[in-house]
C-alpha cells in the first residue's frame, strides 16, 4: 500500500462530499490542513503524523491518576485536558468515602476507561472498565496516538498476528497507551516490534516486514530449544 504524504494547502481529491477531518474545501476540492498521511477509507482524513491525543465520546483509554480531589479522581490521559472519574464509579462492594480514595485508585496507579463525555468546557468524564486490571508483572509501552490504527491494522489483522506469535497478552488504547503481559521476553519482542510498526507506520511494505521479522524470532526460538 502506497501512503501519500501531504503538507498543508496540497490538493487531495475531488471528491468534497467526503471531506473529513484535517481538511478544508475550496471551489469542489479538497485540500489538507496539516501535514500527515491521507486516509481515504471512507471519509478523506489527514491523520497527522504528531500531536497530542484529543478524546471522542467512546474512546477507550488508558490514564494515570495524578491527583485526588473528593469526589474525583484526576487522570492524565495523554492529552493537553485532564480527565476526571467520579467516585461513583468504584464497583458497588467498594465502600470509598472522603479520605480513603486512595485506598482503591492511588497516585501513579493505572486504569483503563471509557470516555462517557465531554463538555463545552473540555471536562472530561470517565467510566471505570473493570474488566481490563492493569498491575502485576507487565509493561506500559506509548506509541504516537496516530499510530494506533497501523498497531490494529485493517480488521484487526496486525494486532492479531502481534498477539498470535508473540504469545503475549496486548491491549491498545485509542490515546496511544498499549498493556503488555507475559514473560519479559515475550514482552521485550511485543515492545520493539511495536515500536518498529509506529516508527514505519507510513511506509509500503510493512505488514510483511513485520511477519518476517517475527517468524524469524519464532525460528530462533524453536532452534534454542532443539538445542
Amino acid at each position: 500500500m502506497v501512503y501519500k504524504v501531504v503538507i498543508p494547502g496540497d490538493f487531495i481529491s475531488d471528491a468534497a462530499d467526503r471531506a473529513g477531518e484535517g481538511t478544508y474545501v475550496e471551489d469542489g476540492k479538497v485540500y489538507a490542513i496539516r501535514y500527515g498521511v491521507v486516509d481515504e477509507k471512507e471519509e478523506i482524513k489527514v491523520v497527522p503524523f504528531v500531536g497530542k491525543y484529543m478524546p471522542s465520546k467512546g474512546d477507550v483509554v488508558i490514564g494515570k491518576i495524578i491527583e485526588i480531589s473528593f469526589p474525583y479522581w484526576i487522570v492524565d490521559i495523554g492529552s493537553p485536558y485532564e480527565a476526571r472519574l467520579h467516585m461513583s464509579e468504584a464497583p458497588a462492594d467498594k465502600k470509598i468515602e472522603f479520605g480513603n480514595m486512595h485506598a482503591y485508585l492511588d497516585i501513579d496507579d493505572l486504569m483503563v476507561a471509557k470516555v462517557i463525555n465531554i463538555d463545552t468546557l473540555m471536562r472530561i468524564d470517565l467510566r471505570l472498565m473493570e474488566d481490563f486490571q492493569l498491575g502485576g508483572a507487565g509493561r506500559l509501552i506509548e506509541i504516537p496516538h496516530t499510530k494506533v490504527p497501523r498497531i490494529i491494522g485493517r480488521k484487526g489483522s496486525m494486532i492479531k498476528m502481534l498477539k498470535d506469535k508473540c504469545k503475549c497478552f496486548i491491549f491498545v488504547a485509542k490515546n496511544g497507551r498499549i498493556w503488555l503481559k507475559g514473560s519479559e521476553e515475550e514482552m521485550d519482542i511485543a515492545s520493539e516490534v511495536i515500536l518498529m510498526i509506529a516508527n514505519e507506520a507510513h511506509t509500503s511494505g510493512l505488514t510483511d516486514r513485520v511477519a518476517h521479522f517475527l517468524d524469524s524470532y519464532s525460528n530462533k526460538i524453536r532452534k534454542g530449544i532443539e538445542r
